[in-house]
């Protein structure tokens, strides 16, 4: 696999980045992103593939399960680098439906360490999905839809309660926090909050 990664790259020099070396001796020099994008680590899932972006817009932190965890120093550092230095003011947080993480918080049978206590961060998205789902009989597939729904929405929740956004919008910063959810099986993405 790395020799077709090698390939891939030999392809991408001679048509893309030597024909538009001006656009990347720019990014060379500095990046000015102008979206903070936190994701899902899935391979399917790539933010500039499913927005057409090219390199340089979107500032990007990738995990299981887009999960924004109040003791995660990772995700609290591209946070805080993406709005204190970079200046950005528009930050998605994307779910996907499909979502292995999502499917084993609903099974709730992981066997692995690191990745069960991972998930115990969206606990709250799982009570509030189940809760939902029993009001309005669903089950199945339209119940994991509704659990990735509902951990957007969390996550957008712990986001927001972080203390450098909070202190950000206390001193009149304009922090706009949108949710979205990426559909695998036609390519779009949809809109679960506003930020706007």
């Amino acid at each position: 696999m790395i020799d077709e990664l090698l390939e891939g790259n030999r392809r991408f020099v001679e048509s893309e980045f030597k024909p538009n070396l001006g656009r990347y001796m720019t990014l060379a020099a500095a990046q000015h992103p102008k979206v903070l994008w936190i994701g899902c680590s899935d391979s399917r899932v790539s933010e500039h593939v499913i927005t057409s972006t090219q390199p340089g817009t979107i500032f990007v932190h990738r995990n299981v399960a887009n999960i924004v965890s109040f003791n995660d120093v990772n995700v609290a550092a591209v946070i805080e680098y993406g709005v204190t230095h970079l200046h950005i003011r528009d930050i998605v947080i994307c779910g996907h439906y499909g979502c292995g993480g999502i499917h084993a918080l609903e099974e709730g049978n992981v066997k692995e360490n690191y990745i069960a206590d991972w998930l115990l961060i969206a606990s709250g998205a799982k009570l509030r999905a189940d809760q939902i789902a029993r009001e309005r009989g669903l089950t199945g597939e339209a119940k994991l839809d509704l659990l990735t729904q509902e951990n957007v929405k969390l996550q957008i929740g712990h986001l927001t309660k972080l203390s450098l956004i909070r202190n950000l919008r206390e001193q009149g910063h304009t922090v706009r926090i949108h949710g979205l959810i990426y559909k695998l099986k036609t390519g779009e993405l949809e809109v679960l909050v506003d930020g706007r």
